[in-house]
């Protein structure tokens, strides 16, 4: 498999090509089994990698906890471990890259099926409990003293045995990687999903609350008697959030900006450093992904700049965000609001500018019944593509490539690999035209390479007509300059 690197916002590989990547999320969080352990190795299913490549995707962000890894104190598990190399190899032999992902949800270390990620031994609560989910599974984040207590001491790296949290963090994410360094299938490393501010993120919840309140009663612009109408008589009182754009949206998380910034110039910034460190001792080559705090999920502004080693500021850095709608997982769904979500996605594109890196969305879409949500989805592709972000999409689970978002709408027309530099690209889907446009600087036996997902009714490259006898990877050669290739389906 080509190696992958960064050069400036692009992701290039061993030819110098750009590179689009697209795939999905498959994360192994651990079966509930009350009153035992976790079980874990139960998410992958044998063929995914391979029925990802034939729908054109080549990019899993590969799930897995602590707690999976490391179920006691320097005790690591490598039958598990075993298990992952086992799913790098099927990935290799079908041509997809995976970057590993420390999953986590809630810090967790709780018996109660909530939250998931960190071991018992490492979650150091104080004299709080976790709480049973009572409405929502990320209630615990909003006032669970537990969960905030949780992340506290591990952002305070308080000691276990004499040893800190993230010196126990740090150890184990060595040797996952001295374990995986050399695998072909591995691209890089996500240190820590959706780091989460603890108490002060409790604060964080009750300043957006009460904006919340506010911009309600005062902003002129949402309609009060529509408000009640929709909240009293609507069939779905969801629909409420329909009165908020993202410019609401913006104003009202804006209230916990400054808590924000504190906690990722402060706490995560310094973490990162320190990861990246270990994982440059280890090896040099790999990508390292900078995840955004679970409230810049929201639009609030990331903070972070990229690591810097020894006074010199880290190149091989990817910025791999996340962003959903209020309404996702829910029937609601079919709701979501494109003005909201491409606000928030647009916090995100300022802050890839700021830090000059490439994007790979970590997290986006979701799931629910029927297909009046799949404009969302198409709408968030679009996005992405005049961004010229590749992604991966949340979630997988245990029949989603039999469904119809997975076969209809995640497969689709878009480059793979390009000799030069991408000018713009995307797909029309009302005119059932892919076009692709790029510059060209250097001679090279590299070909392009763009996915088709059926056999077109025509196409051209630079207004001359070529033809594409079969779905797939469709491959092409060209000299310096500009060129265009236009594949219509109609």
């Amino acid at each position: 498999m080509d190696k992958l690197t960064v050069k400036g916002t692009r992701i290039i590989d061993s030819h110098g090509r750009e590179r689009i990547l697209t795939g999905l999320n498959v994360c192994d969080k651990g079966k509930y089994v009350e009153g035992q352990r976790r079980v874990y190795g139960t998410m992958w299913s044998k063929g995914l990698a391979a029925d990802m490549k034939a729908h054109g995707m080549d990019l899993i962000r590969l799930g897995m906890t602590w707690d999976a890894i490391e179920p006691q104190p320097g005790e690591y598990n490598n039958e598990f471990l075993d298990s992952i190399g086992d799913i790098l190899d099927e990935c290799k032999d079908a041509g997809v890259y995976v970057y590993l992902d420390m999953h986590q949800d809630l810090f967790s270390g709780t018996d109660l099926n909530c939250g998931d990620g960190a071991p018992k031994w490492a979650t150091m609560t104080r004299k709080y409990k976790y709480q049973p989910t009572k409405i929502v599974w990320a209630e615990g984040y909003f006032w669970g003293r537990a969960v905030h207590s949780a992340f506290d001491s591990f952002w305070d790296n308080a000691e276990l045995n004499g040893k800190g949290l993230q010196t126990y963090f740090e150890e184990m994410w060595t040797y996952v990687i001295n374990r995986f360094k050399d695998h072909p299938a591995v691209i890089g490393f996500d240190f820590f999903n959706e780091p989460f501010p603890g108490k002060s993120g409790g604060k964080a919840f009750r300043e957006i609350i009460a904006r919340l309140v506010s911009t309600t009663v005062f902003d002129k612009t949402i309609s009060k008697k529509k408000l009640i109408e929709l909240a009293t008589k609507s069939d779905d009182p969801a629909r409420v959030l329909d009165l908020y754009s993202g410019k609401h949206l913006r104003k009202i998380t804006s209230a916990a900006d400054d808590i924000i910034k504190t906690f990722d110039t402060k706490k995560y910034f310094p973490f990162i450093n320190k990861m990246t460190r270990a994982a440059r001792r280890c090896c040099s080559d790999k990508l390292v992904f900078l995840e955004n705090s679970y409230y810049s999920n929201l639009g609030i502004p990331y903070s972070c700049p990229r690591p810097v080693l020894s006074g010199k500021t880290e190149n091989n850095v990817v910025f791999s965000p996340h962003a959903y709608d209020f309404m996702v997982d829910t029937p609601s769904y079919k709701y979501a609001s494109n003005d909201r979500v491409g606000s928030i996605f647009a916090e995100h594109r300022r802050s890839q500018m700021r830090l000059g890196v490439p994007v790979i969305v970590g997290e986006w879409g979701g799931f629910t019944e029927g297909d009046e949500w799949f404009p969302h989805i198409e709408y968030l592709l679009d996005l992405f593509d005049s961004y010229k972000w590749s992604n991966t999409y949340w979630t997988y689970f245990g029949g989603f490539t039999e469904t119809e978002v997975y076969q209809n709408v995640l497969t689709r027309p878009h480059p793979i690999a390009v000799t030069g530099e991408i000018d713009c690209y995307g797909y029309d889907r009302e005119k059932k035209e892919f076009h692709l446009e790029f510059t060209q600087t250097d001679e090279t036996k590299a070909k392009t390479e763009i996915f088709v997902p059926s056999v077109p009714k025509y196409a051209e490259l630079d207004g001359e007509e070529i033809s594409i006898k079969r779905k797939g990877v469709f491959r092409f050669s060209t000299t310096p300059g500009k060129h265009e290739i236009k594949v219509i389906y109609k």
